[in-house]
């Protein structure tokens, strides 16, 4: 449901820290370096962008402005949107609920098979660009009695210190946050944008280095250190999405060995979302994917030890569905992305008593 508000009025707070230039307010960023003749290094992500004066780094939206580095996306958001949560995907955190999405402009990887590309592509501008402070942010939660927000839409690694004021405000008010990302963030700065995070749906493109190099022009190692962070280091819960492209990452082989890996580095409870590519962007040559290669991604994930594996973007109740590692019996039944029935009682399943990874 998209939310029709204005939020113009809504400026974000003037501080010492914001300048004007070109009718765009920017906010001084966190996670960057001076460098020699005017130029900074950018260090949110392992892009590490090295910018002169008056230029922006990959993602569009951070700037060096007279030697020091700001952002363009603080307090911009391109709209707002109350979607179920099974829509990020995440299907074991509060299954059913709604939650208020929203993104920014920008993103620090250059897939060529972007679903969202008009805004991950785009630039910030006076016209199209809301202003929303992370207070305001809060208070539109609360009006439509909404207790999650979703950073979503473009990689919200590239709003980072705006995911930081807005997670913090939430985590206050007993509002949960979501972050929906491609994890391609530096390890230190990580630790700054998570900390008020509570779940987080990662995007595991591939499983190859070649097709994270020419396909998103990032790097296979930079995600799956994203990925054991998550897990092993922190209490956020992890969930995962792979969108298969015919021809490029839905090979029986690269599904086996990302599979494993998953099963013997994460553990077999984190849930695995495989969702079907559309034609898009700069790979609008490539055909839809078949629901046959989804099933099979299905079969191969389970085969391999992976105790929740779910589809989408297609219409599959028995891929959408919840069913208990112990006795198998469904435990949550979907309908795209209605809850049709919950049988998980007490963080367990309702027919065998095991317990059932997730938040309930």
């Amino acid at each position: 449901m998209l939310i029709p508000i204005k939020l113009k009025n809504n400026i974000v707070r003037e501080k010492n820290n914001f300048v004007n230039q070109h009718s765009i307010k920017y906010k001084e960023a966190l996670w960057w370096e001076k460098k020699d003749e005017g130029k900074v290094r950018c260090t949110l992500c392992p892009r590490y962008c090295l910018i002169s004066q008056n230029q922006t780094g990959f993602c569009f939206v951070r700037k060096n402005i007279k030697g020091k580095l700001y952002t363009a996306s603080y307090g911009r958001p391109t709209g707002f949107a109350i979607d179920p949560i099974e829509k990020k995907p995440l299907y074991h955190f509060y299954p059913g609920s709604p939650i208020l999405s929203f993104g920014t402009a920008g993103c620090n990887l250059g897939c060529k098979f972007c679903q969202n590309w008009s805004t991950s592509k785009a630039r910030i501008d006076e016209e199209n660009a809301l202003y929303a402070s992370p207070e305001k942010v809060i208070n539109l939660a609360k009006q439509y009695g909404v207790d999650l927000i979703a950073y979503t839409y473009n990689d919200p690694t590239v709003f980072g210190e705006y995911v930081i004021d807005v997670s913090e405000l939430a985590r206050q008010e007993g509002i949960k946050s979501v972050m929906v990302t491609a994890g391609y963030i530096d390890k230190s700065a990580k630790k700054d944008v998570y900390k008020h995070i509570d779940a987080a749906n990662v995007d595991l493109k591939a499983f190859s280095e070649d097709f994270y190099q020419s396909l998103t022009s990032s790097h296979l190692n930079d995600i799956l250190d994203t990925l054991l962070w998550i897990k092993n280091e922190t209490k956020i819960w992890l969930e995962i999405t792979t969108l298969l492209i015919p021809g490029e990452n839905d090979s029986a082989e690269e599904i086996k060995k990302m599979t494993g890996w998953i099963v013997n580095n994460l553990g077999p409870d984190v849930p695995l979302h495989f969702t079907a590519f559309h034609p898009d962007y700069k790979m609008t040559d490539k055909p839809s994917t078949p629901a046959k290669t989804l099933h099979s991604a299905r079969e191969t994930a389970l085969s391999q030890g992976i105790n929740y594996c779910y589809l989408g973007n297609i219409h599959d109740k028995e891929g959408q569905a919840t069913y208990c590692p112990n006795c198998g019996k469904a435990i949550i039944n979907r309908d795209w992305h209605s809850v049709l029935s919950n049988e998980i009682i007490n963080q367990s399943c309702n027919y065998c008593g095991f317990r059932i990874d997730g938040c309930f």
